[in-house]
């Protein structure tokens, strides 16, 4: 284990802030940027549009309150990874210069609902990926499922299917952040975050010592459900989504979760447009940190 790393396990896993996404895919980056204030006509085709989301996410890292004072870790976007800020490879800096733990997102999104949840796409190419960000520097990874219901098959399916990934990324030298997303307007989502713990300290017990993993979950319905997993010894850190709730009431949630920190995508970039003065973006970001961290550390 490197020097480097060593610090950035020791980051993960005590640091006061939350984890900024970063990570949004093909597909979201339209949406993302007309709450950004750029709408599809200003852009002419996918690689003006990736390059409108990066310039983007460049502001946000470049930003004076985007330091590991509150943000301990940023999950990155492929494209983002292989890209430079100020010609300085994105990962590099996110460690060196602002003291952020990289990420990288690595799902290629998800299958049709089946038993009441969407598994994970086949990964082609998973293990040069894998190899790839190690290269820049990159510490961790996510990928995202989503459970719609409390059906046990699902969850069950689900849940293995993520843990059989982490070990790969766990095998490759990344820590792998597990992200079973339960929607937020399941009319079972109690029952089914039950199931979903209920799996997890199953998979997790049965992980070697050298296996860490995070865990990326919806803020539960009933406060403080996930403590167990986060006190398990094969969980550097529980991490929440926003999954669709409002900054105002993500956070409030997330403040009653007495061991999960944010790792907020949109509510982190809630108010910010393109069309805003450096010293209005600045602001606005930094008080969507400011809020984000609050929840976290309370």
């Amino acid at each position: 284990m490197t020097d480097a790393f060593s610090k950035q396990v020791e980051q993960i896993k005590t640091g006061n802030g939350f984890i900024a996404a970063l990570d949004q895919s093909g597909g979201s980056t339209p949406k993302a940027l007309r709450l950004y204030g750029v709408e599809e006509d200003q852009y002419d085709g996918e690689e003006a549009m990736f390059g409108e989301i990066h310039a983007m996410r460049a502001r946000i890292i470049k930003a004076p309150d985007f330091t590991n004072a509150k943000v301990i870790g940023a999950i990155l976007f492929e494209r983002t990874m292989r890209g430079d800020i100020d010609g300085k490879p994105v990962a590099q800096l996110l460690w060196e210069d602002r003291g952020i733990v990289p990420f990288l997102k690595i799902d290629k999104g998800l299958e049709d609902k089946a038993n009441g949840a969407q598994m994970l796409k086949p990964m082609p190419g998973l293990q040069a990926l894998l190899e790839e960000a190690k290269g820049f520097g990159v510490f961790g990874t996510k990928e995202r499922s989503v459970i719609h219901e409390a059906n046990a098959k699902g969850v069950a399916d689900v849940i293995a299917q993520q843990f059989d990934v982490a070990k790969t990324v766990c095998n490759a030298g990344l820590v792998p952040i597990i992200e079973p997303e339960v929607d937020i307007h399941s009319e079972t989502k109690a029952e089914a975050e039950a199931m979903l713990k209920a799996e997890c300290l199953k998979h997790l017990d049965a992980l070697d010592d050298n296996q860490d993993v995070m865990l990326k979950l919806t803020i539960p319905t009933n406060d403080g459900l996930y403590d167990d997993l986060a006190d398990h010894p094969r969980v550097l850190r529980v991490v929440a989504l926003s999954g669709g709730y409002s900054t105002a009431e993500a956070c409030e949630r997330l403040a009653r979760q007495p061991k999960m920190i944010a790792s907020f995508s949109r509510a982190l970039t809630e108010g910010l447009s393109k069309q805003q003065s450096d010293s209005e973006f600045n602001d606005a970001l930094g008080s969507n940190i400011n809020k984000i961290c609050s929840a976290s550390v309370a």
